[in-house]
């Protein structure tokens, strides 16, 4: 362990305070505290279902007062874990003690949609093909009146 080397600075009477006071400041930062690294953003941690399985099993052999405090100090664990993953364990899911995807879950699509889809299709294809009928007609009703009209001439 390293030294830190502290000067003393007098204070000396005056606005009422003591006489002869003395006040240690510190001279050199540690380099523990020049090392630290902080990440620009904080992960998740994730803990791999063996070692939810193996903190669980050494929590449940804790008898004695403090055990079980020290066992979670020493890995660096909330109690609230140990209950989560005592919970899965006792409600049988394998999966649980396994990490959680996160976000939205996936559903398959719903085949009526797609069966809704396809009718919309259909319906949009009759529908076209039915105002082309209705165009044919009107075209064959102007031919044949322009037909009638040039025979009432020629008679």
């Amino acid at each position: 362990m390293k030294l830190v080397k502290q000067q003393v600075v007098d204070v000396g009477v005056g606005d009422g305070g003591t006489e002869g006071a003395r006040r240690a400041t510190v001279v050199s930062p540690s380099p523990a505290a020049a090392e630290t690294e902080v990440s620009a953003r904080a992960e998740r941690r994730r803990f791999t279902a063996e070692y939810k399985r193996q903190i669980v099993r050494q929590a449940d052999r804790c008898t004695k007062a403090g055990e079980i405090g020290a066992l979670l100090r020493r890995e660096g664990l909330y109690s609230s874990h140990l209950t989560n993953w005592r919970a899965a364990r006792d409600r049988g899911e394998l999966e649980a003690l396994a990490p959680k995807q996160r976000g939205p879950k996936v559903t398959a699509p719903d085949p009526r949609d797609k069966q809704l889809v396809e009718q919309a299709r259909e319906t949009a294809r009759w529908k076209k093909r039915a105002a082309r009928a209705e165009a044919l007609v009107e075209v064959q009703k102007k031919v044949a009146a322009l037909l009638e009209a040039q025979d009432d001439e020629k008679s």
